[in-house]
């Protein structure tokens, strides 16, 4: 049975309890915008593509986001498919209990959990770090980057409590600035017939380009800034018409991030040259900061108030994922509640029909993720930011692939959709490009997160850690119950 017929009864005395996320909320627009923000574009473009140029493949780089827009492409084909007869909150958890079992769902409820927590104390990190520099620039004033952390998470408490309409107004504000300045960049680069060597469209997409270097490195980076399509599952309960509006949005999500990198990324490579594009990216890292490979070109195509533009708009662009992934945490905690997993008072509803008690309970967490780096004076760039990345990137990618083994299990068990390519080849397909992807997010994965070996396979090991201790919680909270 779906979630609709799951849903166990509350004893709350009026509609504020009812355990109930408000339904009829988000159309399609309203869903792109919460995953859009998720993946912040202007951070992965300012942030990833630089490295990915540097370290991986150099002008080749822009194919490795079609690679991976290929593989999520895969992948969204089942998870639609399994969307269809699950519409929940919880989306990953709920999807992979039903094909694989409900202790395994009890276990990947955890790692997706942790994975969104742990994406957004990251991005606390570099908004902290980046509104420091902001303020010192404009203001003359040192506040602590965890100052700035701490008061931005009062607000995205505030706005997530609001309700779900007032985010996605929030966010489209946002998403459409940094959107903006990029496509601007990009059609004028293009229009103008490229950089001093031209387009170079062989250079960057024929077959020799794209294996040039080091082309894992640069398909690990890809991967990781298509993380946050699949929260289009997890606003199914408030979505108009969830079974035509959620299929929409997913697609329509991995179509235009997958165009939007790699279109973005040809064409700063263009603006360069794609003999001079890794030398430039190289000497960008080195100096300290990635993002004046993509700042430069910008400033030189339009005029050095992009200079003054650019980081206010990075600031936003990380403050629209950090609300984004906010409101794709705090539902899964609704969602625990709900199953029993978590304590009930956890998926009340305010009178906004938000998850207002789930959403105290993710900033509270994220209170505590962020503050032991403070006390300990790390640098939230170089720790938080890279670890909370890393660990995310591969904990998704293993939610992924469980999701799309569950989902040939589902319906090769149920049958209640026996489309070969919907339900068993694309599914597959993808659980193999996926599959590929973590071997290559854990053999690279101290490049990723910019650290130690032993840093690394700390980090690695508490993914499986966490899908443990979520399987043993599980049982042992059925077991009180029995």
């Amino acid at each position: 049975m779906d979630s609709q017929t799951a849903v166990p009864n509350q004893t709350a005395p009026d509609a504020s309890t009812a355990g109930k996320l408000k339904p009829n909320s988000l159309g399609v627009l309203g869903i792109l915008f919460f995953v859009l923000s998720a993946q912040a574009p202007l951070t992965g473009v300012a942030g990833a593509v630089p490295i990915a140029v540097a370290i991986g493949n150099g002008a080749g780089a822009p194919a490795a986001y079609l690679a991976a827009g290929l593989i999520t492409l895969l992948f969204s084909v089942g998870f639609v498919a399994m969307g269809r007869h699950v519409v929940d909150a919880g989306a990953f958890y709920r999807y992979i209990g039903k094909g694989l079992g409900r202790d395994l769902g009890n276990g990947s409820a955890g790692i997706a959990l942790f994975a969104y927590c742990a994406i957004q104390a990251a991005m606390y990190g570099l908004y902290g770090a980046t509104v420091n520099g902001l303020l010192a620039h404009y203001a003359g004033i040192d506040v602590p980057w965890w100052v700035c952390a701490l008061v931005t998470m009062a607000i995205v408490q505030v706005l997530g409590a609001l309700g779900i309409e007032m985010g996605a107004k929030v966010l489209a504000v946002f998403v459409l600035a940094e959107f903006s300045i990029l496509s601007a960049f990009a059609v004028v680069t293009f229009a103008k017939g490229g950089g001093p060597e031209g387009l170079g469209f062989a250079d960057t997409f024929s077959p020799g380009a794209a294996l040039e270097g080091a082309p894992g490195v640069a398909l690990m980076f890809a991967v990781a800034s298509m993380i946050g399509f699949e929260a289009t599952a997890i606003y199914g309960e408030e979505a108009r018409e969830p079974r035509r509006t959620v299929p929409r949005a997913t697609y329509a999500a991995v179509a235009l991030v997958t165009g939007f990198f790699a279109f973005a990324s040809w064409m700063l490579i263009s603006s360069y040259g794609a003999s001079k594009a890794a030398g430039a990216a190289g000497k960008a890292l080195q100096g300290g900061d990635s993002t004046a490979f993509v700042f430069a070109p910008i400033a030189a195509q339009f005029g050095t108030w992009v200079n003054d533009v650019l980081p206010i708009l990075l600031a936003t662009s990380l403050f629209a994922g950090i609300l984004a992934f906010h409101n794709s945490a705090n539902r899964y905690l609704f969602s625990l509640s709900r199953e029993g997993l978590l304590p009930r008072r956890v998926s009340a509803v305010n009178k906004r029909h938000s998850p207002g008690v789930a959403g105290f309970v993710q900033t509270s967490i994220a209170v505590l993720l962020v503050i032991p780096f403070a006390l300990a004076g790390k640098d939230p760039v170089l720790t938080l930011f890279s670890w909370g990345s890393g660990i995310a990137v591969l904990a998704i990618m293993l939610l992924y692939f469980l999701t799309s083994v569950s989902v040939v299990a589902f319906f090769r068990r149920e049958r209640l959709d026996t489309r070969p390519w919907n339900t068993l080849v694309a599914p597959l397909l993808g659980a193999v490009g996926i599959a590929g992807a973590i071997w290559l997010i854990v053999e690279n994965f101290t490049t990723l997160i910019g650290g130690d070996r032993t840093t690394a396979l700390w980090l690695q090991a508490a993914v499986p850690a966490v899908l443990v201790l979520g399987v043993v919680t599980g049982r042992l909270t059925r077991s009180a119950r029995t």
